[in-house]
């Protein structure tokens, strides 16, 4: 299957995704803050990126945007996975270099069938 990269600063949300996208076949790997988690996707190139907002070091929004901006992995699909719910907020994530969006609380279920989807697409 694909390489899939959860960056997620809740230890809970980040095993419940890993353990949901590994039992239907996914490579999962795990960061726990923006930084991290750029670094990661810089250095491993995943199919697809599931990404929280509110984290330390560096937010999703900026991670976003740097992935955008760098040529090597600008074509990165990033889900960003985040508890903001307003229309703002969605509008900020796709303007930031989103390519899907989820609001937490999520069923996982869910969630494996939108990375599924993304990856397809």
């Amino acid at each position: 299957m694909a390489s899939v990269l959860i960056v997620d600063d809740d230890p809970d949300i980040a095993m419940l995704v890993s353990h949901k996208l590994k039992a239907v076949g996914h490579d999962v790997a795990v960061e726990v803050d923006g930084e991290a988690g750029l670094a990661a996707i810089r250095r491993s190139h995943p199919d697809l990126v599931v990404l929280d907002w509110m984290m330390p070091r560096m937010n999703g929004l900026d991670v976003c945007a740097h992935v955008r901006a760098e040529p090597d992995i600008a074509r990165t699909r990033i889900l960003m996975l985040t508890a903001k719910a307003q229309e703002a907020d969605l509008e900020r994530a796709y303007t930031s270099g989103a390519d899907g969006y989820m609001q937490k609380p999520f069923s996982p279920r869910d969630l494996a069938a939108r990375v599924d989807q993304m990856l397809a697409g």
